[in-house]
């Protein structure tokens, strides 16, 4: 069975959130009933009509982790290859949040490194440009301004 094409629907809008604890990363395994099944991934998805990226991103946790998220800080944008345009996010759990996956979403849950994703096969090509920014991105992730 071939998997189901990535849209290319021009002007899409997503969220995605970074959240951050011992030094990894939250990302999950895409079940085999979405998009890009069985890829790694930061949690996210799409912006509805009328939310804002902050909005989508609580939903977004909600559906696919069945926990809440605090959007902390604005990250970074990207344009993916498929012109979905993702709005990155630094977010938090609380520290007894506990994750109950919708397996209609998510295979797994994984807290990973910087260097397990960058060799991570697996891990969805739309979310590499996020990791090439870390270096820039450490800064503005602890509250300073960017350089």
């Amino acid at each position: 069975m071939n998997d189901p094409p990535i849209p290319a629907t021009p002007g899409r809008r997503g969220a995605i959130g970074v959240v951050l604890r011992a030094g990894r990363f939250l990302v999950v395994e895409r079940s085999r009933t979405v998009v890009a099944p069985g890829k790694l991934c930061f949690p996210g998805g799409g912006i509805e009509p009328g939310e804002t990226p902050e909005e989508a991103l609580v939903r977004e946790f909600f559906e696919e982790l069945g926990t809440a998220v605090r959007p902390v800080r604005f990250l970074w944008e990207n344009t993916t290859p498929w012109q979905v345009h993702l709005s990155w996010w630094l977010a938090e759990l609380t520290e007894d949040a506990e994750m109950n996956p919708n397996p209609a979403e998510v295979a797994a849950v994984h807290w990973m490194t910087i260097a397990e994703l960058e060799s991570a096969d697996a891990f969805l090509e739309s979310n590499r440009p996020f990791l090439g920014r870390l270096g820039a991105l450490a800064a503005r992730m602890h509250g300073e301004p960017m350089p």
